[in-house]
């Protein structure tokens, strides 16, 4: 008969401990080493049929570990409880960079610049705080500075802000029945470019290959409206961008539009759209109603999502040596877009944009600027 082993000390686990053991051990975000941890003190919590407690043995076969280990973590687990199944804290190198060091490359990256610079760099900053360059790094990542980097913004000044915001976000998600939606713009000064020489056609292992100089042929200006609700563009090109220019837009836009239905132009606040001669075009046309953006923010016209995917497919990296070259490419593009249109759709509510634009000024005014 084998010597008895050392008396266990209890093992009681309340309601939680055994709620949280049990999400530990099911949950796959949970680390696999604790998830075992978790796995054994819930069998050491068991008892025998005879009612006394579970031997380390018998825990190890069902976990498939060793007595050793199931004895670890039981009196880890009895001594210090939940916080007990965690990696103790391993010795290692004495810390060679102070709080006050952390401190003060915190406070010279965010309150003062380099007399050379406009932002601190590594090596800069190592060179003036007397640390390693990796020390500065992981500094700057730690806190989440990013020196090299810098964003832009702009806040429209427009009185009515908020009420053109309701408006033309309004009109994107809850347009009127019986009316068309468009978004109208012009793109001006798209310039006919041809390089200076051929261009080199891509190979395997070779990207194509332009000159970075090229000749200039001339620009010409897009008017396009784009259907909110189909993604169809109607779209007309002229060499200047005029109020006469524009008005001749609107004729072609009241001959193509159904005469049942209201018209809803989006548009910026650029001065042809709001000439006399405009104005006049609108009284002898009452179903056409237009809708300005903010001052200062075109991101909110949907129409130049369309603008940057047309720069995107043709003018940036074409070769037009004529203005009638560009035009000609320009028309057979949108007549492709048209035979299969692809609507872009809006989804954030005013009220959204407004509380994000709210929360951008708090930190902007948080932070002292």
């Amino acid at each position: 008969m084998g010597r008895p082993g050392p008396k266990l000390a209890e093992l009681v686990l309340s309601a939680y401990e055994r709620e949280v053991l049990r999400r530990w051990e099911r949950a796959s975000s949970t680390p696999q080493a604790l998830a075992l941890r978790s796995r054994i003190v819930l069998a050491c919590a068991e008892v025998e049929p005879d009612g006394l407690p579970r031997s380390a043995s018998s825990v190890a076969r069902q976990v498939g570990v060793t007595c050793e280990t199931v004895s670890k973590w039981r009196s880890r687990f009895v001594a210090h409880r939940l916080d007990g199944l965690g990696d103790a804290p391993r010795p290692g190198r004495a810390r060679t960079v102070s709080d006050k060091q952390v401190s003060e490359v915190v406070r010279a990256t965010l309150e003062t610049r380099p007399k050379d610079a406009t932002h601190w760099s590594t090596r800069s900053m190592a060179a003036r705080a007397g640390l390693s360059q990796t020390t500065i790094s992981k500094i700057w990542r730690a806190f989440g500075l990013k020196p090299h980097r810098a964003e832009t913004f702009k806040l429209s000044t427009d009185p009515f802000f908020v009420d053109k915001v309701h408006d033309v976000v309004g009109l994107y998600l809850d347009p009127p029945e019986r009316a068309l939606v468009l978004c109208v713009d012009e793109k001006s000064q798209i310039q006919a470019l041809d390089r200076s020489q051929p261009v080199l056609p891509m190979m395997p292992h070779v990207p194509e290959r332009q000159t970075a100089d090229y000749v200039r042929h001339g620009t010409t200006t897009l008017f396009a409206a784009l259907n909110t609700a189909t993604g169809e563009v109607i779209g007309a090109l002229h060499r200047r961008h005029r109020a006469r220019e524009f008005k001749k837009f609107l004729t072609q836009l009241d001959r193509e539009v159904p005469d049942s239905l209201d018209v809803h132009l989006i548009c910026d606040n650029y001065g042809t759209h709001k000439t006399e001669t405009v104005r006049k075009w609108l009284r002898a046309h009452p179903r056409f109603q237009l809708h300005f953006t903010p001052t200062g923010s075109s991101w909110l016209n949907l129409v130049e999502r369309w603008f940057a995917e047309l720069t995107n497919k043709k003018p940036r990296r074409g070769v037009h040596r004529s203005v009638e070259d560009l035009e000609t490419d320009i028309t057979d593009w949108i007549k492709d877009w048209n035979e299969n249109p692809r609507p872009f759709v809006w989804h954030k509510t005013a009220d959204e944009i407004l509380d994000s634009l709210a929360r951008f000024c708090r930190r902007i005014t948080n932070s002292g600027h």
